[in-house]
């Protein structure tokens, strides 16, 4: 069973907000008088920022909240989930094209249906995450053999073959193997990476396929 701990990156989520609103207080002074707007600033009670777990929260000045705005620049551990969870989704999506025509199992179809609709949106965010921060060209890059998870030539080759109740099987079983090794990727990308939106993708995936993990084992 996966166990989400909180983590550093969560504290600079919660850090970039409480910015967030500081700057958007500051630019709601600037529209004012200048005068009552440093008044204002001087009587207010500043933007309270989170601390650090089992550390109390702190009080920071408009200056102060401005510097505190979190440095979530991509790291190479960033840039490799991205480029490899693309490659890693996509053998998810040709698998579950796979079902409605083999699949004999309606909730089989009804959970390729879900991974599809989940996982196509989630590949174009990535590539235009890439894309904004140039990481695109290297997308193809990575040995895709050694993603955790992935099916062989040999694996894909004998489910496209199958049909009725053993497609089914096979198919919940290779998908299963297929989610464990996202939630692998994902979870490292967690504690390695640091971009925020990188983050958050990240644990969208370990939340959402240890669910469907969950499912599928109860098949």
């Amino acid at each position: 069973m996966l166990i989400r701990h909180r983590n550093p990156r969560t504290r600079r989520s919660a850090v970039a907000a409480a910015v967030a609103v500081a700057v958007l207080a500051l630019g709601a002074c600037d529209s004012g008088d200048d005068k009552a707007a440093e008044t204002k600033a001087a009587q207010g009670p500043g933007v309270v920022a989170p601390g650090k777990p089992g550390e109390p929260a702190r009080t920071l000045s408009p200056e102060e909240a401005k510097k505190a705005v979190p440095d979530d620049t991509p790291n190479a551990a960033d840039f490799t989930y991205a480029q490899m969870m693309i490659v890693h989704h996509s053998q998810a999506l040709d698998m579950t094209a796979l079902v409605p025509e083999r699949a004999s199992s309606t909730q089989v179809k009804r959970l390729a249906s879900r991974i599809s609709a989940a996982q196509e949106p989630e590949i174009g965010a990535m590539e235009a995450w890439l894309k904004n921060n140039g990481g695109a060209k290297e997308q193809n890059s990575h040995d895709h053999a050694m993603m955790p998870g992935m099916a062989t030539e040999a694996q894909l080759t004998q489910l496209r073959a199958a049909k009725g109740a053993a497609f089914d099987e096979l198919f919940l079983k290779l998908m299963i193997t297929h989610h464990q090794g996202a939630v692998t990727m994902a979870t490292e990308a967690v504690s390695e990476g640091n971009n925020i939106l990188i983050g958050e993708m990240a644990n969208e995936v370990i939340a959402q396929q240890t669910v469907e993990m969950n499912r599928m084992r109860s098949m």
